[in-house]
């Protein structure tokens, strides 16, 4: 019985640190802002993670048979932890680091402001330079989708 009730307990803190790895990466998505693939590929990688880890909890502690008190514990435990504590610390974690994240852009803001003040014609001209490769970069991205959807329609 007793060997169950540790099992129970494992399944539970498990449940509490999948959320917590989730928060971190919820935490991650309010500091640097992105959509579509990238937070895809990252959804990925979290439950894949999750698959591992879940099976060789299951593996270690129940010779891999899939018992049903420890599903129970590990959704307690994201219940309990998504009630209680989730919340406030995406909250006061993610201001905080947009926070330091606004501030040092406006330190570099400022300290790189002479720089482009000293050669107005070089710093221009850099700025189109890039504008071209972040436009040339783009296009060939939009390019390879096309092909790619046209290459499965095929198929």
């Amino acid at each position: 019985m007793s060997e169950e009730n540790v099992f129970l307990l494992h399944a539970f803190a498990s449940g509490v640190l999948i959320t917590f790895i989730y928060d971190i990466l919820r935490i991650w998505r309010r500091v640097a802002p992105h959509k579509g693939l990238l937070v895809s590929l990252e959804d990925l990688v979290f439950w894949l993670f999750c698959a591992f880890y879940i099976f060789q909890l299951m593996h270690q502690e129940s010779n891999g048979s899939l018992r049903w008190f420890a599903v129970m514990g590990a959704l307690a435990g994201m219940l309990l932890y998504k009630k209680t504590v989730s919340g406030l610390l995406v909250r006061y974690v993610s201001l905080a680091l947009c926070w330091v994240r606004d501030l040092l852009c406006r330190v570099t803001g400022f300290c790189l402001r002479p720089v482009g003040r000293a050669g107005h014609a070089a710093g221009s001209a850099l700025g189109r330079f890039w504008k071209k490769v972040r436009t040339h970069c783009k296009n060939r991205l939009k390019n390879y989708g096309r092909l790619l959807k046209i290459k499965l329609r095929k198929q």
